[in-house]
C-alpha cells in the first residue's frame, strides 16, 4: 500500500515543484507536505465527478491554504478534470491561466472558491456545510449526503476569522465538515512558535469539534482518521503533522521552502532522494493512468447517483429564486399601494423588513444577522431559525461574527444556488470587507443589509456613525451599493439585488424615519437606473441636486426653498452609483449636464461624489468623524440643513 500511495503522492509533489520553479514564483512547501494526505483523500474517500464538476452531491474540497494552489491544480489535472491541462500547469501564475497564484473560482472546474486571504476558505467551508444540511432537509439523505473537506494551515488558524467560523460550526454541530490541518509548524517568518503557543486541540474541542492527531506521512494513519471522520457526530479536525517541503534535503521543515522556488540544484536532490527519475512535468504512464482511473471510478459512482435521482437533482441544479413568480410580484405591488395610502414616515430598515415579510418564503433565500436581527430588521414573523440538528429553517443567528458571517454567506452562495443575506450595522462593514471583496470577485449573489447608515443613528456616537464606509464599499469592483430614500426605493433596490445574478449587493438603510419622496406608484423600477430625476421646480433650471438615502428628502426641500427665490432646480435621487455608471452616455448626460451647477448631498464622505459634480460643483456631506447627540442636532452641527445649504448654493451661483 505505502509504495503505491507514495508514488501517486510524488506525482503531486513534482508537478508542484516544477510549476513553481518554471514560474520562478510560488509556494512549493505545502503541496510537498500535504501530498500524502490528499492522495488518500481523493483515492479512497472523496466523492467527485471530473466529467461533471458541478454534480450537486459531490464532496466539496476547499483549499483554505490557497498559497499551496499547485496542490489543487495537480489533483484536478491528475484525476481527469478537463479544466486543467498539463500546459496550464506549465503556465502556472501566467496571464489568463486558470492555474493562478491562488485558487480563483470558476464554475464547473473543480475550483470551488477563491482563496488566498488566509482563513477565508474555512468560513466558506462552513457555508458549504450549512447549505448541504439545508438541502438534505429539503430533499432527503438519499439525494443530498456529502462532506465538505477544508485544508487549512497554521496561518488560516491564526487569522481571527477562523475563530468566528469554527465556533459557529461547532455550535451548529456540522458533522459533515472535516478540517485537515496542515500542522507543519512553519510560516513565512520561520517557526510558528515565534508568534503562536496555542493548544490547538483544546481550542477545537472548546468549539465542540472532534479532534485527531496523525502523522501526515503515514498512509494507514491518514486512512484510519478519515474513516473515523465519516462517522463523527460533530465537525472533525484532523491535525496532520507534516514536514513542509517534504523530500527536500536542505529545505524540508524550513521556511525557505514555504514561499519560494526550491531552485534547480535543490530540485535535482529532491528527485534523487524520492527516487523520481523523470524530467520536469513528466509523469510516468503507469502513474498517470492510475490517477485517471481514480477519477474514472469516482465518475462512475457519481453518474449512478445522478441517474438514480435525476428528477430531484434537476430541480436542485435549477434552484432559482421564486422572486419572479406572479404571486410574489403581486404581493410587492399590493404592499406599495397600501403604503402610498397613508405615506407615514418610516425608517428604510423597516421598509426592508416589510419587503422581507413578502419574499421570506422564497425557498432558496437564507437570511441572517450578526446578533442584530431586531436592529437590522432582517428577521420577520415568517422566518424560522436554523438550529443544531434542525436545518429546516431559513434564518441563521450568526452571533457577533460579522467577518465569518460574510465568509459563510460566500460558501452558502457557491454551494448550490441558495441566496444568502445577512445584516449588521454599516460601520461594521469594515469587519466584512475581505469577504465582500471576494464575493464581488467571484460574482456571487450575496446581499448585505447594512443599517444605521449615517450620523442619523444619533446618540451611539462617532464609533458607530459611518463616514467613509460607503466610499470604501463603492470602490470595490462589481459590488452594487444601494442606499434607498424611502419604502418605494427600498423595495426597488431589494428587487434589483435579487435579480443581479453576477454581483453581490449592499443595501444601506436608515435607523431614523424618513419622509416618503416617491408618492406615486410606478411599474418601472426607477432605482434600477442608479439615478433618476425625481422632481423639478420649473422649466428654466440652473441647478441639479443629487442625493441618496435619507438626504433625498432634504434635497427636495432645498429645491422648494430655492424656488421661492425664483432659483429653479431639479432633484436627482441616486440610490446606486454603480448602476448609474453603467447607463448610456446619453442618459448620464441628461442627468448631469443639463445645468451649470451640480450639487451632491449625502451624510458621508464627499470626495467620491466629485466625479458627478465636477470641479465647479458643491458637495455637502461629512469629512470628519461624527458626534454623539440626537441625530437632528448632529445634522445641524454639520450644516446639513436647508438654511446652510441654500446659502452656499446661492453664493456659488
Amino acid at each position: 500500500m505505502s509504495k503505491q500511495y507514495k508514488e501517486l503522492a510524488n506525482c503531486i509533489r513534482f508537478l508542484s515543484i516544477d510549476a513553481v520553479q518554471k514560474a520562478n514564483s510560488g509556494h512549493p512547501g505545502m503541496p510537498m507536505g500535504m501530498a500524502d494526505v490528499v492522495t488518500v483523500l481523493f483515492k479512497d474517500f472523496l466523492n467527485f465527478n471530473p466529467k461533471n464538476p458541478s454534480w450537486i452531491n459531490r464532496d466539496r474540497f476547499i483549499l483554505s491554504a490557497g498559497h499551496g494552489s499547485m496542490l489543487l491544480y495537480s489533483l484536478l489535472y491528475l484525476t481527469g478534470y478537463k479544466s486543467i491541462s498539463l500546459n496550464d500547469i506549465k503556465n502556472f501564475r501566467q496571464l489568463d491561466c486558470i492555474c493562478a497564484g491562488h485558487p480563483e473560482y470558476h464554475p464547473d472546474t473543480g475550483i470551488e472558491t477563491t482563496t488566498g486571504p488566509l482563513g477565508q476558505g474555512i468560513s466558506n467551508a462552513v457555508g458549504f456545510a450549512i447549505s448541504e444540511e439545508i438541502l438534505k432537509k429539503k430533499v432527503g439523505k438519499k439525494i443530498i449526503d456529502h462532506k465538505t473537506y477544508v485544508l487549512a494551515g497554521d496561518g488560516c488558524l491564526m487569522e481571527g476569522i477562523s475563530h468566528e467560523a469554527l465556533s459557529l460550526a461547532g455550535h451548529l454541530k456540522l458533522k459533515n465538515l472535516i478540517l485537515l490541518f496542515d500542522n507543519n509548524s512553519i510560516s513565512i517568518d520561520g517557526p510558528t512558535n515565534l508568534a503562536v503557543s496555542d493548544n490547538i486541540e483544546k481550542r477545537f474541542k472548546s468549539y465542540g469539534w472532534d479532534y485527531q492527531k496523525i502523522d501526515g506521512h503515514n498512509f494507514k494513519e491518514i486512512s484510519k482518521a478519515l474513516i473515523k471522520a465519516q462517522k463523527s457526530n460533530k465537525p472533525m479536525a484532523i491535525s496532520c503533522k507534516t514536514t513542509i517541503g517534504f523530500g527536500s534535503p536542505n529545505k524540508a521543515g524550513k521556511a525557505s521552502s514555504h514561499g519560494s522556488p526550491l531552485g534547480v540544484d535543490e530540485i535535482k536532490l529532491v528527485r534523487k532522494k524520492l527516487n523520481w527519475h523523470y524530467k520536469a512535468f513528466e509523469i510516468p504512464k503507469n502513474l498517470i493512468n492510475e490517477w485517471k482511473l481514480i477519477g474514472k471510478k469516482a465518475s462512475i459512482e457519481a453518474e449512478r447517483h445522478e441517474k438514480k435521482n435525476k428528477k430531484t437533482i434537476l430541480k436542485l441544479v435549477n434552484l432559482k429564486s421564486s422572486f419572479s413568480k406572479k404571486t410574489v410580484l403581486e404581493k410587492i405591488e399590493k404592499a406599495k399601494l397600501e403604503y402610498l395610502k397613508n405615506l407615514d414616515p418610516m425608517a428604510t430598515r423597516k421598509s426592508s423588513e416589510k419587503f422581507l415579510e413578502i419574499v421570506s418564503k422564497i425557498p432558496n433565500l437564507i437570511g441572517g444577522s450578526a446578533d442584530l436581527a431586531g436592529s437590522n430588521n432582517t428577521k420577520t414573523k415568517n422566518h424560522k431559525v436554523i438550529k443544531p440538528n434542525d436545518f429546516s429553517g431559513n434564518y441563521i443567528h450568526y452571533g457577533v461574527r460579522e467577518h465569518a458571517m460574510c465568509g459563510v454567506m460566500n460558501g452558502i452562495s457557491l454551494h448550490s444556488g441558495l441566496i444568502p443575506y445577512g445584516g449588521t450595522f454599516l460601520i461594521f462593514s469594515d469587519y466584512c470587507k475581505p469577504s465582500i471583496r471576494l464575493a464581488a470577485m467571484m460574482k456571487q449573489k450575496v446581499i448585505y443589509v447594512f443599517t444605521h447608515d449615517s450620523i442619523g443613528l444619533g446618540e451611539d456616537g462617532p464609533t458607530h456613525q459611518p463616514i467613509e464606509q460607503l466610499t470604501s464599499l463603492r470602490s470595490i469592483p462589481n459590488l452594487n451599493v444601494f442606499r434607498p430614500a424611502d419604502l418605494i426605493e427600498t423595495f426597488e433596490c431589494w428587487q434589483k439585488a435579487l435579480e443581479s445574478d453576477n454581483s453581490p449587493s449592499v443595501i444601506a438603510l436608515t435607523r431614523q424615519s424618513v419622509q416618503p419622496i416617491r408618492i406615486k406608484n410606478s411599474s418601472e423600477n426607477k432605482s434600477s437606473f442608479g439615478a433618476y430625476e425625481i422632481f423639478r421646480s420649473g422649466d428654466d433650471i440652473r441647478i441639479t441636486i443629487i442625493a441618496s438615502g435619507s438626504e433625498t428628502i432634504l434635497a427636495y426641500k432645498i429645491c422648494h426653498k430655492l424656488a421661492t427665490e425664483n432659483i429653479y432646480s431639479k432633484v436627482v435621487s441616486m440610490p446606486c452609483q454603480e448602476l448609474f455608471d453603467q447607463q448610456s452616455n446619453d442618459y448620464k448626460d441628461k442627468i448631469l449636464t443639463e445645468t451649470e451647477l451640480v450639487v451632491s448631498i449625502e451624510a458621508s464622505e464627499t470626495n467620491y461624489w466629485k466625479k458627478y459634480t465636477g470641479t465647479k460643483g458643491l458637495n455637502f456631506g461629512i469629512d470628519n468623524f461624527g458626534k454623539s447627540a440626537p441625530y437632528k442636532e448632529i445634522f445641524n452641527y454639520f450644516q446639513l440643513n436647508e438654511e446652510k445649504i441654500v446659502k452656499k448654493i446661492k453664493e456659488q451661483l
